[in-house]
């Protein structure tokens, strides 16, 4: 007489097992990718934020000059009215995946932003760069400085 067995065999879980291990395999390098992707892509956009907030400050300044640090862009705006031209997290310089370097020029009509991945090839491969003229350049290499890269279409 054959009794009625409620539950899986042990060759039918470990089949369940396999098929989802093959899912993760397939769906993870594609979910890092992804963000990967969108850590650049973040970083290309705090770069143009950083960029539009340096110009009108220096458009709200008597005479025109930029700040001297990332710090006074988090300030209140013109006439103290106004909201920060940037976040804290962007002034802080570190911002999903990304360092960012703000340095004053030679004049005070002059500025250099550079971003870094904080862990190359992990939250981004490139490097970014922008000053005063509001191009912003792009660089496979994440040395540091790519103030000799290819514009950013």
């Amino acid at each position: 007489m054959l009794r009625n067995r409620k539950g899986f065999t042990l060759v039918e879980i470990m089949i369940v097992v396999a098929i989802i291990a093959l899912l993760a395999a397939i769906a993870i390098p594609n979910l890092l990718r992804a963000r990967h992707n969108s850590n650049e892509a973040a970083a290309i956009g705090s770069m143009r934020t950083l960029s539009t907030a340096l110009e009108s400050f220096r458009a709200a300044q008597n005479p025109p000059s930029y700040p001297t640090t990332a710090q006074g862009l988090a300030q209140l705006g013109p006439a103290n009215s106004t909201p920060p031209y940037i976040d804290n997290t962007l002034a802080g310089g570190t911002k999903q995946g990304y360092t960012f370097t703000y340095a004053q020029g030679a004049t005070v009509n002059q500025y250099t932003i550079n971003a870094v991945p904080v862990t190359a090839s992990v939250t981004g491969t490139r490097g970014f760069f922008v000053d005063e003229d509001g191009v912003i350049l792009a660089d496979a290499v994440a040395d540091g400085d790519a103030s000799q890269g290819t514009p950013i279409e």
